[in-house]
């Protein structure tokens, strides 16, 4: 029966267990130039030495303007790329396999003077009103995808994941709320996302897997939901993706209307119907830090990874002790294993 430290293999990826550390921005003061430092290093490397199988290096951007905040960061340039080899080399040689996601903040990108974004609709009455790009500059928006995922191959990482959920570039374009273009981008909502998807693919190894972040549903009024997201996951899977890693909301404030609430598991079923429809990999989301609920939602079969958030930023060994409490075997580096039940 499969179970959270069941090894799992798609393509050229090979975990040792189903534990996901999902995409988390550390908005690193240190980082302003969008260079990786010794904070992104200790905090990812101590997650591989926790024994997570895959470690997902949080939102990195294609151009400066395209991060959240100016601490956030970015595959723009051939000069960032050495420092964040060093912290995937290093993930590698403490166990755990290492992906990346690659994005744009879009009409989100919080310090840029002006944000940029399929059309010119503010976040909210506290955001700056995004510029909207011309269909040239959208086509150019793709090649800097296509130059931040040759360079995250360069970096050494196992797995690409694209970034199209909680209301960022490629989710503004699938958005009926956001996109209002009259332009083939606005005609064909997952046309960016799309080209972006075989962007990335021109870019990798044939064998590696190319994951995408949605959310499956927007918690605001007029928002898609899971039908709709469904039916656009299908196209962005026939363009290239391998697995959907699915979350929510995004695009605007969570209204009380139809808000999911923050219980355990809340976005589980999000999961399982996407993974059902599309018969594809999906990696669950939000609040399974319970050891045992994680492990319910493999041995369910509702997803195939779970990837565990707040539970990894308060305890970088969340894997390890989720193996002893669960009673599964899991290597536990030898420095520590005085701190372990033994058999």
């Amino acid at each position: 029966m499969k179970h959270l430290f069941s090894p799992y293999t798609i393509k050229s990826l090979e975990l040792k267990n189903r534990v996901v550390m999902p995409p988390m921005c550390q908005y690193s003061v240190t980082a302003k130039d969008g260079i990786a430092n010794d904070w992104h290093y200790f905090h990812y490397v101590s997650r591989a030495i926790g024994g997570t199988g895959l470690i997902i290096i949080e939102m990195t951007d294609v151009e400066p303007d395209g991060r959240i905040t100016d601490y956030d960061l970015g595959l723009w340039s051939d000069e960032q790329v050495p420092a964040l080899k060093r912290v995937i080399d290093a993930v590698h040689e403490n166990g755990s396999k290492a992906a990346i996601q690659i994005a744009h903040a879009g009409r989100k990108a919080e310090d840029a003077e002006v944000p940029v974004a399929p059309s010119a609709v503010a976040f909210d009455e506290n955001s700056k009103t995004p510029r909207a790009l011309s269909t040239d500059e959208v086509k150019e928006m793709v090649e800097k995808f296509r130059g931040a995922v040759r360079r995250a191959v360069e970096a050494g990482v196992d797995a690409i994941e694209l970034h199209g959920a909680h209301g960022y570039l490629i989710h503004q374009f699938h958005s009926p709320l956001t996109n209002k273009r009259t332009d083939e981008y606005g005609k064909d909502l997952t046309k960016f996302g799309r080209e972006v998807i075989k962007a990335a693919k021109s870019e990798m190894p044939k064998e590696m897997p190319l994951i995408m972040r949605i959310s499956a549903q927007e918690y605001v009024e007029g928002g898609y939901g899971i039908e709709d997201s469904i039916a656009f996951s299908k196209e962005y899977q026939a363009a290239g993706v391998d697995i959907f890693h699915i979350s929510a909301g995004g695009e605007g404030p969570i209204a009380a209307a139809g808000r999911p609430g923050t219980h355990a598991a809340y976005q589980v079923p999000l999961a399982r119907d996407i993974k059902r429809a599309l018969d594809v990999p999906v990696i669950a989301v939000g609040r399974l830090d319970d050891p045992v609920l994680a492990n319910s939602v493999i041995g369910n079969e509702e997803a195939d990874l779970v990837a565990v958030g707040r539970g990894m930023l308060r305890n970088p060994y969340w894997t390890l002790e989720a193996a002893v409490q669960l009673k599964k075997e899991t290597e536990i580096p030898k420095q520590y294993e005085m701190g372990f039940p033994r058999k």
